[in-house]
């Protein structure tokens, strides 16, 4: 499909916010994207309509658009009902997959490798947000599948340090990840639904750590999340 400015904007507007281009909060300037894409106010609108829709943008009556927040509150209902969810959409992604999403799942996972090795953070942030998403794809849920997208948004933001590693132990754990990412698709293909949901709560609890590196500079208290309900649904899950 031929890209239009329309499509660029939905697309960079998306990109930007995932990688943390454009801050939690920050104020979205109407006539200024309007001007950068050549686009006049009504396509621009109908573009934050449908991040809004997505759970990308807030749109504020009266006082325009903004990319949706990140606080106390957003914080811990995302560690309470992440790997509920997750769970939930593994095992439906078992059940219900397509060849043509495993293959789609094999080659973003090749790109997604390809950006570790390259270290490429926002390669890796984006290939890995596409992943998950296809999970949900698979799962073939309208119920789950919207709060899957909303919290990979908030995932991708939290989460970005993991894909900037300042250590060995980052390394290694990002490693891993990678690894856990064929171990998924080796599942998938087994149609191993308990497999699956097993690896679901390792991949939580390998990105937890790094996701509290990003809280506590916030002045969040991340052991209220990460030793709270989350962590007794691990418990109780595994």
């Amino acid at each position: 499909m031929a890209k239009t400015p329309k499509s660029n904007l939905y697309e960079d507007l998306k990109r930007q916010i995932l990688t943390m281009e454009l801050d939690p909060d920050a104020d979205l300037d109407e006539a200024s994207l309007s001007e950068r894409y050549g686009l006049s106010r009504t396509p621009v609108r109908d573009i934050f309509r449908r991040l809004a829709g997505e759970g990308y943008i807030d749109i504020r009556e009266n006082r325009g658009a903004r990319v949706i927040p990140m606080n106390h509150s957003t914080l811990r209902n995302f560690f309470l009902v992440a790997p509920m969810i997750y769970a939930a959409i593994g095992r439906l992604a078992v059940q219900n997959f397509k060849p043509a999403q495993l293959s789609d799942l094999k080659q973003t996972q090749e790109r997604f490798r390809a950006a570790s090795e390259n270290m490429d953070p926002l390669a890796m942030v984006l290939e890995n947000n596409r992943f998950h998403e296809i999970f949900g794809e698979m799962s073939g849920n309208v119920y789950l599948q919207p709060s899957l997208g909303r919290l990979l948004i908030d995932h991708a933001r939290i989460g970005h340090t993991f894909f900037r590693p300042r250590n060995e132990d980052m390394k290694r754990r990002l490693q891993v990840a990678v690894d856990h990412h064929d171990s998924f698709i080796d599942a998938l293909g087994a149609h191993d639904e308990n497999a699956v949901v097993d690896l679901v709560f390792e991949h939580w609890e390998l990105s937890r750590e790094n996701m509290e590196m990003f809280i506590a500079p916030q002045g969040l208290k991340a052991d209220a999340f990460l030793g709270g309900p989350a962590t007794q649904i691990l418990e109780k899950s595994s």
